[in-house]
Order: structure tokens, then C-alpha cells, then sequence
């Protein structure tokens, strides 16, 4: 086994249920760079959140951001692929019809809120480290990446059905049982892996994956080495080569890195 490429999502994959870094992870994450192996981060959260989670590790990591809207290493930002704004403003519109959910209009220079239920704000701020409130959605000034939807019922029930129609021109993904994510049609986690071993010269046998849920799916794909986490939905958990004997709250990534790399 020859990786050059280690790549996992965050939430109910290398982050237990308390949203913590279980401490082994940091000696592991250092033997891995003295292998020379790169290390990366891929979340449907915010560049700014993942930066600021990982900021003593931040220059030796690879962030794929957004579900793969935005791609950024060593300060350089290798991808980015923005939703068309007329498309944006569409869709808030519709959102705002579905009972019981909050929006995050997700930009590369802040995320955006008009919903005031404290909850939501919460939820939202776990997320996204750069949140600003503002009146109107639509009236937003920036690049956006992607459209976020806080479902408090449950996204893959209330808010999806009402855009699956829209799967054929955009990417459509549940990014967790409250969560939903709308974004270019091309804009994956596995679609960013792609382009990174493209670029970086790393093949899918040189690269392994960990991931949970279903904006992971596309990963799986693009690695000879993907790892579903235990604890993973039924489909991730099909569509992987190998599940770790660990699930996020027994450290189930680093135990893998342990056990198949170190």
C-alpha cells in the first residue's frame, strides 16, 4: 500500500457526536506528513470553520470546502465553482416556502442568515465560523458557494423531495439528517478529490477516504482505499470498499491510519 493521500470528512467521521477531535489524532496526523502524505480535510463546512478548527496543523492540510465548492492548500486556492446567482435567488425564494427550515447562503467571504430562531442560529454557527444576519438573502453581495438548508424536521424527508426535480442542473445533497446542501451541478467532495490528484500527480490507489454520510458518496468513487465509517448511512456503507471496525465516537479514522499506514 502505497498512499500518498489521506482525505476524510469531519462530522460522524473523524469528529465524535460531541463535534471533538479525539487527541490521538494529532501525533498521527504528524507521523503521517513525516511519511510524506498529505493530509485533507473535505466538510460541507465553511473554509473559514475548517481553518479555524485545524489552525495549529492549518499549513500542512489540504481543505476541501463546501462539499467541494472550494478547494485551498498552503494559502493557494486550487478550485472554486460558484452557484449562478439568479439560480441563488430561486432557490431562496423556494426554500422559503418549506416550513419548519432555516437558510445559509453560504459565500466565499462570509455565510449569511435571515433567520432569527435561535436555534437555527446555533446550529448554523457550528458550522460556519464567518456568520453574518442580514435582512434580505437575495440583496447579498458575494460569491456564492452554495445554498444550506437547516431542516428541524429532517432534511432527507421535508426539504429534499421539494428539489429533487432540480438534480439534473445542480447538485443536490444531504449532507446530514438536518442538513442539505444546493451547489453547481459539478461541485463534489469527489469531484474536487479529481482534480487534486490531477493536479497533484496521485493516483485513486495512492489515495484513501473516510466519510459518513451522503455528500460523501461521490468519494468513494475516486479512491481504491474508501472507507465507510461504522456508524455510516446505509448507502455510504454499500457504496464503500472497506467499513472501519471503529465508529466516530471510538476514533475510528485514526485507528484505520494506525493500524493500515503507521
Amino acid at each position: 500500500m502505497n498512499i500518498k493521500l489521506v482525505i476524510t470528512d469531519l462530522d460522524g467521521t473523524l469528529l465524535n457526536d460531541k463535534k471533538e477531535i479525539n487527541q490521538e489524532f494529532w501525533p498521527v496526523h504528524q507521523q503521517l506528513i513525516k511519511k510524506g502524505i498529505i493530509f485533507s480535510v473535505a466538510s460541507g463546512r465553511q473554509l473559514y470553520s475548517l481553518t479555524n478548527k485545524f489552525h495549529n496543523i492549518k499549513d500542512d492540510t489540504l481543505f476541501i470546502a463546501e462539499n467541494g465548492t472550494v478547494v485551498n492548500y498552503k494559502g493557494e486556492q486550487l478550485l472554486i465553482k460558484p452557484l449562478p446567482f439568479s439560480d441563488t435567488v430561486n432557490f431562496i425564494n423556494v426554500a422559503r416556502q418549506i416550513p419548519e427550515t432555516g437558510i445559509v447562503l453560504c459565500g466565499l467571504n462570509s455565510a449569511y442568515i435571515e433567520n432569527s430562531h435561535p436555534q437555527f442560529q446555533k446550529e448554523a454557527g457550528k458550522y460556519y465560523y464567518r456568520l453574518k444576519k442580514v435582512n434580505d438573502l437575495t440583496q447579498v453581495n458575494d460569491t456564492i458557494l452554495k445554498l444550506a438548508i437547516y431542516d428541524f424536521k429532517n432534511a432527507e424527508q421535508n426539504s429534499y423531495p421539494v428539489f429533487e426535480s432540480y438534480h439534473n442542473r445542480f447538485k443536490i445533497a444531504i449532507s446530514g439528517q438536518e442538513w442539505m446542501d444546493i451547489a453547481h451541478y459539478t461541485a463534489t467532495k469527489g469531484a474536487a478529490v479529481s482534480k487534486i490528484q490531477k493536479q497533484l500527480g496521485i493516483l485513486p490507489e495512492e489515495t484513501m477516504v473516510f466519510g459518513d454520510y451522503l455528500n460523501d458518496m461521490e468519494m468513494m468513487a475516486v479512491s481504491d482505499y474508501s472507507y465507510a465509517m461504522k456508524n455510516a448511512h446505509p448507502e455510504i456503507l454499500k457504496a464503500a470498499r472497506y467499513i472501519t471496525e471503529k465508529d466516530n465516537n471510538e476514533n475510528g479514522v485514526v485507528e484505520t491510519l494506525k493500524k493500515q499506514l503507521l
